[in-house]
């Protein structure tokens, strides 16, 4: 279209005008179709991953929201501990599944902080810096 003059060459100019405006439709429409199609993927992928991991907690608290994880023996923390260990409805001097899932995200986290940190702390001392301008080679043979 650009090779062709709007002046000397209208009637062909026009035909490719047109053309070119109905191509452009034609890929706008179906652009238009592909980003809502993409968007309800990712909808239904972002809703699936919701109902496998918070979903599937927030399910299991509440089914077994009276249920003691395990029972701790009598007199062994303080009242107000175990008031806060059996919250908000496990049996008092328990341990509830909300305190106990939040117990195991926090080690999970911890442990993996830990694991990263010695992986790159094994990382940073295998790799020395070369200083700019001297060749690997150079290097090595000192």
């Amino acid at each position: 279209m650009n090779n062709t003059s709007s002046q000397d060459e209208f009637a062909k100019w026009a035909k490719l005008r047109r053309r070119h405006d109905k191509t452009m439709e034609e890929y706008e429409a179906m652009n238009k179709e592909l980003a809502s199609q993409k968007s309800s993927f990712d909808w239904g992928v972002k809703a699936v991953r919701w109902v496998g991991t918070s979903g599937l907690k927030f399910f299991l608290q509440f089914w077994y929201s009276k249920t003691p994880v395990f029972m701790l023996p009598e007199g062994w923390v303080p009242y107000y501990v175990a008031w806060i260990l059996s919250f908000p409805r496990a049996p008092f001097g328990s341990v509830s599944i909300q305190v106990w899932s939040n117990v195991c995200a926090t080690a999970i986290t911890t442990l993996a902080e830990i694991v990263t940190a010695l992986l790159l702390q094994t990382d940073k001392g295998a790799a020395e810096p070369v200083p700019a301008g001297v060749s690997v080679e150079e290097k090595k043979g000192q």
